[in-house]
This record gives structure tokens, C-alpha cells and sequence, in this order.
């Protein structure tokens, strides 16, 4: 879906089809994952290492009018929770002249033109940089990076393409000198949470380091950290 321009803006997001898919095919794929698997139940309770035993043991004594409308319907109920979590971790980008707007879960939060030197896509993050050299702000998504450099680009914003620091990371490693103090410690806390997939706390936890000066990016679940000289509050 190409970037659309109401008034003065331009915005990027998934457009009304990502949201059919997710609240519409979610719940239809789960439908039919379910009576598939109701369907093979039996078999499925006598796999001792497959988890939820107790349950295809349960749909196999049932019989078909019942045990199909029930393993159809819960997994249909898990592709609603998959689309709820979805929708909420959409991302919107509103690129004005000014200002850009990124939005995410009902809350949203603005970063000002004035301030930003560079623009680019690293792996699946929208990042964009400060004339210290320090990330103003830095957001997952699906969006496309064709579509987000077309919409920063019409409205006159430092597309670099790419992190101009790159070559400045290092990976972390438990105790390598060179970082500041309590930086090493929230590493090690940011780890846990990457390896435990606990994403709101890893971005947390990557709003501390900025205060103190390091950036990170993460590349699967591996950390590289680099310095900002003169690291400011955002």
C-alpha cells in the first residue's frame, strides 16, 4: 500500500488490509488449524512428548458435533488474542514538514524536524538520529523502507539509508571495559529481556542507556553497543 498525503502530512502505516488480516484471517486460520487438529486428536494424544495431552485425549471421547465447534472455536479465540497483540503493536508514521509522529498502541509521541540529521532503516527499525550522533528514537515495524524513505524524502527530511555509525558498534560482552558506569549492569538486564522476549522492558531498558550516553542495536539476540560524546535527555 502506497504512502498516502492527507493535507500536509504523509503517512505510513498498514492500512486497512493489515487490519482485515489480522482481526479477520487470524481468527479464520485459527478456525481451521483447530478442526485440523481436532480432527487427528487421537493420534495426537498417544504423542507423549506433544504438549496439551489432557486436552486432545479430552476431544477424542467427545464426539464430532461437539468436539469440532469446540477445537475449531478455541483456536479461533487464540487468533483473536494473536490480532489484538498485532494491531497493538502497529506503528504509524505521520511525516510533516515539521514534525514527524510515531504512533503505536494508542500512544504516540513527536519528534521535532529541527532536531533530527539523519533518517534511515536499520534491519526493521525506523531510527533517527540527533547531531550529537545519538538515537532520537528507534521503532520496530513491518513498514516498508522503500515507503518511508519516499514519505521522509517528500517532506525534506535527512534520509541518510543507512546508520552512518555503524562501524562504531561493538558487541557487548559481559564486563568489557570502555562503558560508562551502570552501563554494563543494564546491559546485562536489557540481555534477559531480549532473550526472554520481554520487548517493552528491553525498550525501557534502552531508554536508560541512551541517558547515559551508549546506543544499542540489536541484531537476533545479540547486542552491539557504541558512545555518544555528549549524550543529551530526550
Amino acid at each position: 500500500m502506497a504512502a498516502r498525503e492527507p493535507g500536509d502530512v504523509v503517512v505510513v502505516d498498514g492500512g486497512p488490509g493489515e487490519l482485515v488480516l489480522m482481526w479477520v484471517g487470524f481468527p479464520l486460520l485459527g478456525a481451521g488449524l483447530g478442526a485440523g487438529l481436532t480432527a487427528v486428536s487421537g493420534w495426537i494424544a498417544g504423542l507423549a512428548w506433544f504438549p496439551f495431552q489432557g486436552v486432545f485425549e479430552l476431544l477424542d471421547r467427545w464426539p464430532d458435533q461437539r468436539a469440532y465447534p469446540v477445537g475449531a472455536g478455541v483456536a479461533a479465540l487464540a487468533g483473536v488474542v494473536l490480532a489484538f497483540l498485532g494491531a497493538r503493536e502497529r506503528l504509524a508514521v505521520t511525516v510533516g514538514h515539521r514534525s514527524v509522529r510515531l504512533h503505536r498502541d494508542g500512544h504516540g509521541r513527536d519528534v521535532a524536524r529541527a532536531g533530527v540529521t539523519g533518517v534511515f532503516v536499520d534491519g526493521k527499525a525506523l531510527v533517527l538520529l540527533d547531531d550529537a550522533g545519538g538515537e532520537l528514537a528507534r521503532e520496530r515495524s513491518d513498514l516498508s523502507a522503500e515507503r518511508l524513505r519516499a514519505a521522509f524524502t517528500r517532506q525534506g527530511w535527512p534520509w541518510t539509508g543507512q546508520d552512518p555509525h555503524r562501524d562504531a558498534y561493538r558487541r557487548w560482552v559481559a564486563g568489557l571495559p570502555g562503558l560508562p558506569p551502570g552501563a554494563d549492569a543494564l546491559l546485562r538486564a536489557r540481555q534477559r529481556a531480549v532473550d526472554g522476549g520481554h520487548g517493552d522492558e528491553a525498550r525501557e531498558l534502552h531508554g536508560e542507556l541512551a541517558r547515559l550516553g551508549v546506543v544499542v542495536r540489536d541484531e537476533g539476540k545479540r547486542q552491539y553497543w557504541r558512545l555518544v560524546p555528549h549524550p543529551r535527555n530526550h
